[in-house]
């Protein structure tokens, strides 16, 4: 079942006439035939809206009882039930009463285009995702009930119902939108000139950013001329914050000001401890940005702004949207920040936006759950703590001219033993026990200047120093491993999550896989390596960069077996063995992911084998069929100009002879066209491509049918066309046959032509019958024949020819309704090179 369509009329503010236009257009619909119903459309007391749902069917709304109030929703099941054409549901954003079927209104919507039904909506441009927040800035009011601009931008047709700031506020004062007692305060408030004004840019905006993406798609459609250039790639570093979610609203409108743009937001996630963003936050963020039509990163990084950097350049971004720092002013002595330091780095092909939010200056709070892999500098300051510590300590007791006694002498060392185990580890603190132990002894403890100890209570004095020293840095060490191997068991669990959701969402593309383990650990190139047995050479089944030194999957940095003839490949850096779990699981997942799609491709190869076999099973029935008749005519009409029994006058003679030629024209066409069909199935069809004019074609495929039966529009200025002559008209003598063919008696079919960029295109309608929309495309498919035509009117196979013949030319062939009925066969070719004409100026109003 074809999926129905959609449209929405999108305004302003309430009261543009949303719900007017939409009611106009099913009363349109109504005298025109179609069975239009109203499935739920809430007039909100407006009299001018309410006269307009007089003579329309309206589907009953079903009660739901909430709260001691009983209310109104559309019943779903009743419209599935009822199947109209066309239904009529207002207010797509509207949140359904606890209880329904569904959450929100465009969900209902879902599943009546499921079911084949036409729907046609209303949304406000407040209401999309994106929008919420700026237009809370404008108006003040923040708008509980949202729509994903996905849902409303996968629409079939969009509308904008304008009206201008002022004659809204006069629709308003004359108590057309609201009751008289409500009109003060809303134009006081809400309904400001500045407010409409600003959401009236907000909706044409929207719209003409959509406006460009349908001209884009029927450019790009049609061959009308060339990509526009590359597309906005926006990255937005997320820190798992609350604040997250303004930033991706605010890169999601960013990237809706450019045509195809797009939103990747990455959270980066420190393998040393980095605090743990909120699951359940990131699991919101990640549905938001999914919504909005972007896509959600999970990356491991050392350091977060040149991870962050790292990402952007590897998925060539030219944006980068990060939120400005939560630290308070005393924090800032740690450093710079996260969106200083990209800000500084990012260099000249990177554009960083610093977005402000609500969380600014609060303090970046204390981490969940610290790290603790010790830094370089950490490492280092250890060690002179360690080992220039002591000996800085004792020249200072050597000046000290009373002296401490050996015991405090004792505990000023072990605190710098503490320390050193505190900033670098074990070894530091051992080093400083060592070296504190040694100074102890020579300088502090008599006799001084020499190894030897006199008094055994100082030996043990010592001895129990350097226990304690070793104990204690022992513990910081341990702490610090443990702590360490927590934060890591954190970071896998959090890439394994991602890498399950993943599985879940069906993200079962080998490349984008193996794209994100590149994302993930960093590295160059990734490849999976595969051979038939231990023997046989290794051959690549899927690789992300630069992957020509990976032969075998001993020449890469890091390789990871998966089974026993394949292999994960990877390139750029040797990674630590506690990376090896993740690598493991990802490598898994590869091998299951090729083994899908190869199951997947043999399916694909099965339908094919199915296809192939119901064409043959068709050809049979047309050659049982189709080619008998004529032949059965032929054959009676020769046994009859045969037979000695019978004197045929001369007009009998040439009736019979009349029929033969007919009946052999048949077979000639028939197996013409079949002949045709074998070749575009087997793939045989050489097109021999030459300039030429159009003039020169069309006419000589016009030779077959009656001379007032078509009437040609050429014009002569057309520039010539790139194509192979004989395949052209013999689809353009398809096209034609099969207008006359349906086309009703004294209505000549027309065939014209026009240029279009640097295309010709040629249009040929006729007045016949046409064909529903969820048809159009099945037309075109072999052995088709719509409707209840005779078995004797062909096999169904011209207008499948013409296509093919179009397509191997480098045209297109598409079917569309002729306005006053019937259909319009529209053949595109490319023009010849030096000939495309001058491009036409594009109208001033463009509506969507």
């Amino acid at each position: 079942m074809a999926r129905g369509k959609l449209r929405i009329y999108v305004g302003a503010a309430p009261g543009v006439g949303k719900t007017y236009a939409m009611l106009s257009e099913a009363h349109r619909r109504v005298e025109r035939g179609t069975d239009c119903v109203v499935a739920f459309v809430e007039h909100h007391d407006r009299p001018r809206t309410e006269v307009m749902l007089h003579g329309l069917e309206q589907v009953p709304r079903k009660e739901l009882a909430y709260r001691d109030t009983v209310f109104t929703e559309m019943d779903i099941d009743a419209v599935l039930a009822r199947r109209p054409a066309v239904a009529l549901v207002d207010e797509l954003a509207h949140t359904n009463v606890p209880g329904s079927r569904n959450e929100k209104r465009w969900q209902d919507i879902e599943e009546l285009l499921e079911a084949g039904i036409h729907v046609i909506s209303t949304v406000n441009i407040q209401h999309l995702e994106s929008l919420s927040d700026i237009v809370e800035s404008i108006t003040g009011i923040r708008q509980k009930e949202t729509v994903p601009d996905e849902v409303v931008r996968r629409a079939d047709q969009i509308e904008l119902v304008d009206m201008s700031p002022t004659a809204l506020r006069r629709r308003m004062a004359h108590g057309n939108i609201y009751k008289s007692h409500k009109v003060d305060a809303a134009l006081s408030n809400y309904f400001r000139p500045g407010n409409l004004t600003a959401l009236r840019e907000l909706a044409l905006l929207w719209v003409a950013d959509r406006v460009d993406e349908y001209l884009q798609e029927y450019r790009s459609e049609h061959r009308v001329s060339k990509i526009w250039g590359s597309r906005e790639r926006i990255v937005v570093g997320l820190t798992g914050g609350s604040e997250g979610r303004t930033l991706i609203r605010r890169a999601a409108r960013l990237a809706e000001k450019g045509a195809g743009g797009e939103v990747l937001a990455v959270y980066i996630a420190r393998s040393d401890g980095l605090a743990a963003g909120s699951p359940k936050e990131l699991a919101v963020q990640r549905t938001l940005v999914e919504d909005l039509g972007g896509t959600f990163h999970h990356v491991l990084g050392e350091d977060i702004p040149s991870a962050l950097l790292e990402f952007a350049r590897g998925v060539n971004a030219t944006q980068i949207v990060v939120g400005s720092s939560r630290r308070k002013a005393w924090q800032y002595i740690f450093g710079p920040g996260v969106g200083a330091t990209v800000a500084r780095d990012s260099g000249p092909d990177l554009d960083v936006h610093i977005v402000t939010h609500e969380e600014v200056a609060k303090g970046r709070g204390l981490p969940v759950a610290r790290g603790a892999r010790l830094g370089r500098s950490r490492i280092i300051w250890g060690w002179l703590v360690g080992s220039v510590g002591p000996a800085l300590l004792t020249l200072l007791l050597l000046y000290v001219e009373a002296g401490l006694g050996l015991a405090n002498d004792m505990l000023m060392f072990l605190m710098l033993t503490v320390a050193a185990a505190l900033l670098g580890g074990f070894l530091p603190a051992l080093a400083s026990a060592l070296v504190g132990s040694f100074l102890l002894n020579w300088f502090f403890t008599p006799p001084v200047h020499r190894i030897t100890i006199a008094d055994p209570k100082n030996i043990l004095a010592l001895v129990i120093f350097v226990m304690v020293a070793i104990s204690v840095a022992s513990v910081v060490d341990l702490a610090a491993r443990r702590t360490h191997q927590a934060a890591r068991l954190r970071a896998e669990s959090e890439v394994l999550s991602f890498l399950a959701g993943s599985v879940l969402r069906g993200e079962t593309t080998l490349d984008a896989l193996l794209e994100r383990v590149r994302e993930t650990f960093a590295m160059e190139a990734v490849a999976l390596l595969e051979r038939e047995s231990e023997t046989a050479p290794w051959t690549c089944s899927g690789s992300v960069g630069d992957v020509s030194p990976l032969a075998r999957p001993e020449d890469a940095d890091v390789d990871m077996p998966v089974g026993d003839h394949m292999a994960l490949a990877l390139t750029g850096r040797v990674l630590p063995a506690e990376d090896r779990r993740v690598l493991a699981a990802f490598a898994a997942q590869a091998a299951v992911v090729l083994d899908r799609q190869r199951l997947q491709s043999q399916a694909e190869q099965a339908r094919k084998l199915a296809e192939g076999n119901r064409i043959r099973t068709a050809l049979l029935a047309a050659v049982s069929h189709d080619l008998r008749t004529p032949l059965a005519g032929i054959k009676a009409s020769v046994t009859s100009l045969r037979s000695d029994d019978i004197e045929w006058s001369d007009e009998d003679q040439a009736e019979l002879l009349a029929g033969i030629e007919e009946g052999a024209d048949r077979l000639d066409h028939l197996v013409g066209n079949l002949l045709d069909m074998s070749r575009l199935q087997t793939g045989t069809v050489t097109p021999l491509i030459r300039e030429i004019d159009l003039d020169e074609v069309v006419p000589m495929a016009l030779v077959g049918v009656p001379e007032d039966s078509v009437i040609l529009d050429i014009p002569e200025e057309l520039p010539m066309v790139a194509v192979d002559p004989g395949l052209l008209e013999r689809s353009v003598a398809n096209l034609v046959e099969n207008a006359v063919k349906y086309s009703p008696e004294g209505e000549p079919v027309l065939v014209s032509a026009s240029a279009l960029g640097d295309r010709v295109e040629l249009r040929v309608a006729d007045r016949g019958p046409g064909v529903p929309d969820d048809a159009k495309d099945r037309i075109f498919e072999p052995f088709q024949r719509y409707g209840d035509a005779p078995r004797g009117a062909g096999v169904g196979l011209g207008l499948a020819v013409a296509r093919g013949f179009a397509e191997a030319i480098g045209g297109t062939l598409t079917a569309e309704d002729t306005p006053g009925g019937g259909m319009t066969m529209v053949l595109t070719v490319p023009t010849a090179a030096g000939h495309q004409p001058a491009r036409p100026d594009l109208p001033a109003a463009v509506t969507s």
